[in-house]
């Protein structure tokens, strides 16, 4: 068993690297044993104040699917045969009610693809009609256009959303672009994310360069009418 990790308290992580921690390294003699004592390091393996993906390495290192030999598992075997009941992450302070409260498991659609998600009861109920509203569960509400931009707007700024390095700026200052239009790619863990315009109107303030880093939030420009 062995430990790797190469960042302490107060390091900074640069967005050209993975958020990764440490790393866990398990050899064995066979397969079985191997497995065996990942199962013991994993549980003996505490990292506290922020949420990690511990929990389900532990459930996967145990699961038939993966243990059995032949094993059955496959590259999308986590999204449709994998049954998650991995307790959610609680930050720790949080209030006992909120610890124990029920929770709702709603579906959403990310890119595309449907996800189940696991949220407090009363958020998932928010979004849904009261049992005494008129109409209620006749109508679906109507989905809301999705943005072509990932980017974080507000008023004419262009915000980055996510921390990340800027590899091409589309735009010069002073261009006039239309909505949707593309004004920086970013990359950030090793994928590409388009920012394009928010808005129609002219580029101000244009503060991109290519090679540049860039933290969440950070204002890349104005688009100003």
């Amino acid at each position: 068993v062995r430990l790797d990790a190469g960042v302490e308290s107060g390091s900074v992580i640069g967005p050209a690297w993975d958020s990764l921690l440490a790393k866990l390294v398990i050899t064995g003699a066979t397969r079985t044993q191997a497995l065996q004592r990942a199962a013991r390091a994993l549980a003996e393996f505490q990292v506290e104040g922020m949420a990690t993906a511990i929990p389900f390495h532990r459930a996967v290192v145990t699961d038939p699917a993966f243990t059995s030999d032949p094993f059955t598992t496959h590259t999308r075997w986590i999204e449709t045969e994998f049954t998650n009941t991995i307790t959610p992450y609680t930050p720790t302070g949080t209030e006992e009610t909120e610890e124990t409260a029920p929770r709702e498991t709603v579906v959403v659609e990310v890119g595309g693809k449907r996800l189940e998600v696991s949220l407090p009861a009363f958020l998932g109920a928010a979004a849904a009609p009261a049992a005494g509203d008129a109409g209620a569960g006749l109508k679906k509400p109507k989905r809301k256009a999705v943005k072509k931009s990932g980017s974080a707007a507000s008023g004419d700024a262009l915000a980055s959303p996510m921390q990340g390095t800027i590899v091409k700026v589309a735009v010069a200052e002073g261009d006039q672009v239309a909505e949707g239009d593309l004004v920086v790619v970013l990359e950030a863990m090793k994928m590409e994310q388009p920012l394009n315009a928010h808005r129609a109107g002219t580029i101000k303030g244009l503060a991109a360069e290519v090679g540049a880093s860039i933290t969440s939030g950070a204002v890349i420009c104005e688009i100003k009418d």
